[in-house]
């Protein structure tokens, strides 16, 4: 019910809402009347979540509890990385935002990552980038310095 009433007032405040009914047969049925976000305005939310911060992440749980292998998987990339600075959405808390992201990105699951408002991937696209070192390039991009360069000149 949370997540309705929040998705609602997302609307209102975007401007962007439709009254809509529901029929059966012609008869009106005033228990299925609802708020509805228009398209267009989840997508200029979704694209503003996404260049919130240099990293945005779309998970399930959060980066504390991830609820989720492959959730937990980005967290523990980003955090071996030293990136403890980023947005990070529970997709379990917002339906809307669960099934939006998705569209947004034309990609099917979750988790899902952005740097700098750009889509780079799910998990797996994370994962060969962390192997492949092309991660820590791309951090770098960012203005951010991946912990791992640390680490392997401490090890010399």
């Amino acid at each position: 019910m949370n997540s309705i009433i929040r998705s609602t007032a997302r609307c209102l405040r975007a401007g962007a809402w439709q009254y809509r009914t529901a029929q059966n047969n012609g008869e009106l049925l005033s228990g299925w009347a609802r708020l509805m976000c228009s398209s267009s305005a989840a997508q200029k939310t979704l694209e503003e979540m996404v260049k919130k911060d240099k990293v945005v992440v779309f998970i399930k749980g959060t980066p504390a509890q991830p609820m989720c292998g492959f959730s937990n998987a980005v967290v523990q990339i980003l955090r071996m990385h030293g990136v403890d600075s980023y947005a990070a959405y529970n997709v379990l808390d917002d339906q809307d935002i669960r099934e939006g992201i998705k569209t947004f990105s034309n990609w099917p699951t979750i988790p899902q990552v952005f740097f700098n408002g750009e889509f780079v991937g799910g998990c797996d696209i994370l994962l060969q980038m962390h192997q492949s070192g092309d991660l820590v390039e791309e951090l770098q991009k960012l203005g951010i310095r991946s912990a791992l360069l640390d680490q392997e000149k401490e090890s010399k």
